[in-house]
């Protein structure tokens, strides 16, 4: 009959010593930081327009009856250096529709352009420069928030301005356009440009905490609508939020609630502790690809449907998707950023 060899009690001792704490860590598994999609209503808006009162070809009050009359639930008239009163069309202001007051604040530097809105500013903001063209960025990002109102980056591929190496030095930013309606902002980038996605990953991976807004930068109402020219509807944001109020819609856009569309829309957007649900809605025979992204640009997972959901595996720093219809319609939703 064999017995078994006794493991003394000092070397026993030890060894419960270590995996009690000692020279033991429980692996604990990577979540999502909590994100609320359920909670208020989608509403859908355009931070980024033109009227008479700068570069567009109608005025302020034609351009707000297009959006109210395309069902936004909320619009930013943003002409160039000009401050449009919201009191002005308050009669246009009901419980379904919303004017946020605003002005594209723009400059310049060494002969590129520098252009930030200023999203719900109470007066005319002016323009500032500095000795560099990050510092330029800077002063007009900070001159907004001096008054209370929350900035967004335009166009950073337009006169191929700002490079990410600038974009990610700003400080005190939270969202950017990555999609712009204008014929001439070159989201996609072109010879050693990358488009603003891959911009937008490059920000994400070096850790700056941002949003990625799509916008109709349009200036022609009037008159044909065709590719070469700035007409509304071709981006905006759908932002989840407890009520249709400035404060409430934009410290939403400024925590990631929201999603950013050139024409894919939404039923539901869910993230739970380790995983991300999204539900796009079927339009006609569309066929859809989701895309779960990470960082560097990585793409995680893909998957054909209207119905889409990612696990995290384990060194995520952050998830992002984008959702693609067959015609080329596309939405953006957020950054969600992950705890270790």
């Amino acid at each position: 009959m064999r017995t078994r060899r006794a493991i003394p009690l000092i070397a026993s001792c030890a060894l419960i010593a270590a995996i009690s704490g000692a020279g033991y860590r429980a692996q604990t598994p990577s979540r999502f930081e909590p994100a609320d999609f359920r909670s208020g209503a989608w509403l859908k808006g355009n931070t980024h327009t033109h009227t008479l009162e700068s570069d567009g070809d109608s005025p302020p009050r034609d351009v707000a009856l297009w959006y109210k009359r395309n069902h936004y639930d909320f619009l930013v008239i943003s002409d160039h250096n000009v401050w449009v009163d919201p009191a002005l069309l308050a009669d246009l202001v009901d419980s379904s529709f919303l004017l946020i007051p605003g002005e594209e604040v723009t400059t310049s530097f060494d002969k590129k352009p520098v252009h930030v809105n200023g999203l719900n500013v109470p007066r005319v903001i002016q323009p500032v420069t500095d000795v560099t063209l990050l510092g330029t960025v800077q002063r007009n990002v900070d001159a907004v928030r001096a008054v209370a109102g929350v900035p967004h980056i335009n166009h950073p591929n337009f006169g191929w301005a700002l490079g990410r190496e600038v974009l990610a030095k700003v400080r005190n930013d939270k969202l950017i356009e990555i999609h712009n309606g204008h014929p001439l902002v070159h989201n996609e980038g072109g010879g050693d440009s990358p488009g603003m996605e891959a911009v937008w990953d490059h920000l994400l991976s070096g850790g700056k905490r941002i949003y990625g807004i799509a916008v109709d930068d349009a200036h022609h109402f009037k008159g044909e609508f065709a590719q070469n020219r700035a007409n509304p509807g071709r981006g905006w944001v759908v932002v989840r939020a407890g009520k249709r109020e400035a404060s409430s819609i934009l410290s939403q856009m400024e925590a990631g609630r929201f999603y950013a569309s050139t024409g894919v829309e939404l039923d539901s957007l869910n993230v739970g502790t380790r995983t991300m649900s999204i539900h796009a809605r079927r339009r006609g025979d569309f066929k859809y690809t989701t895309e779960f992204i990470g960082r560097h640009g990585t793409i995680l997972d893909r998957t054909g449907g209207n119905t889409a959901t990612y696990t995290l595996r384990g060194g995520e720093t952050y998830v992002r998707a984008r959702v693609t219809d067959s015609g080329g319609a596309v939405a953006w939703i957020q950054p969600v950023f992950v705890r270790p």
